[in-house]
């Protein structure tokens, strides 16, 4: 598998199957079923893009100031950017962590030491280490008290990137209250997940106004479409969104956890804080399973290429119940 494939390559399977995207049921990739009523006839992208309103639309969204936040084109874009604005040599990923990490650090050119979160997730820091810790994690989706890690690694002066793109799904609390008291401290936020639109490309970085000054300096004017900016902040506007979504998402999630656990193909299936669930296989690999998948026209996400773990691991998202169903159908057949 390639080192940093991801999941929701729809267009290369419904080419393989010979069908329409439309036809397909997508539970690789991990954004939302549903996504908020937007009006995109009454967006304005004539001019170029002011980004003063979005900047205060999002500091309200996440209670913090203007002031306190950088925009990207998307989590990605940001990942690749705090990467190159670091110097620090060393960088411990707690893993399996999102690829793009890995990536970008090897472009970097740091010293990447990767920590089992599984098995060993008290292992030492080196000193001034660029840290990153996805929050809930990825593919496990599994949630962590971070407030006890920060203070060891901030004995250890480490820049500490928290990626909280997931933490929406969650009833937990942002750390973002953090930036307060840990100068080195980044918190990345992605609008995609959640809010079900992974086309329209906005990632956020949060750290103390003296980090984003700096991490402003070395980015581009504009950094969005004007697109983007607007659809954004016409989202943000709807109140019920949140509210709505989880529970219609924890229904979901309930419904698939119980198809998953009653199925014998399946060694485990982890506890998850997010909208997709890891699954451990039973007597045999990703990629057979995928292919026993293929005439139901149901994509799942192969795990291979996430550090620690190998091809009987499998993620699977959260989608609606008609998707579940035929997952549940495909299932039982297999």
């Amino acid at each position: 598998m390639n080192e940093f494939a991801h999941g929701g390559d729809v267009e290369s399977f419904a080419k393989k199957m010979g069908c329409n995207i439309d036809e397909l049921i997508d539970l690789s990739s991990n954004i939302h079923f549903s996504s908020p009523d937007v009006n995109i006839q009454d967006l304005d992208f004539k001019t170029y893009p002011k980004y003063d309103d979005l900047y205060n639309t999002l500091a309200k969204n996440y209670n913090i100031k203007n002031t306190e936040l950088e925009i990207f084109n998307g989590g990605s874009s940001a990942i690749f950017s705090l990467m190159r604005f670091f110097e620090n040599e060393e960088c411990s990923i707690y893993s399996p962590a999102y690829s793009e990490y890995r990536k970008a650090a090897k472009l970097n050119s740091k010293k990447i030491t990767f920590i089992n979160r599984f098995e060993n997730i008290q292992q030492n820091i080196k000193e001034n280490s660029i840290v990153v810790f996805v929050n809930p994690s990825t593919p496990d989706g599994a949630f962590y008290d971070i407030k006890e890690y920060l203070d060891y690694w901030q004995s250890k002066k480490a820049t500490v990137i928290i990626d909280e793109s997931f933490i929406e799904f969650t009833k937990e609390k942002s750390i973002v209250d953090e930036i307060k008291n840990y100068d080195n401290l980044y918190i990345l936020k992605s609008m995609t997940k959640f809010y079900g639109c992974a086309g329209i490309r906005c990632g956020i970085v949060v750290s103390n106004e003296d980090n984003i000054s700096k991490l402003k300096a070395f980015e581009p004017q504009w950094k969005i479409s004007h697109f983007d900016s607007n659809y954004i902040q016409a989202m943000l506007k709807n109140e019920n969104y949140k509210e709505k979504t989880l529970i219609e998402v924890n229904e979901a999630k309930e419904y698939l956890k119980e198809i998953l656990d009653s199925s014998p193909l399946f060694e485990k299936v982890y506890d998850s804080e997010a909208n997709f669930f890891l699954v451990k296989l039973k007597d045999m690999d990703a990629n057979t399973f995928q292919e026993k998948l293929e005439p139901y026209k149901v994509m799942v996400r192969d795990c291979s290429n996430f550090n620690f773990l190998d091809s009987s691991f499998v993620r699977i998202a959260v989608k609606t119940k008609k998707d579940s169903d035929v997952l549940k159908d495909s299932l039982e057949k297999i």
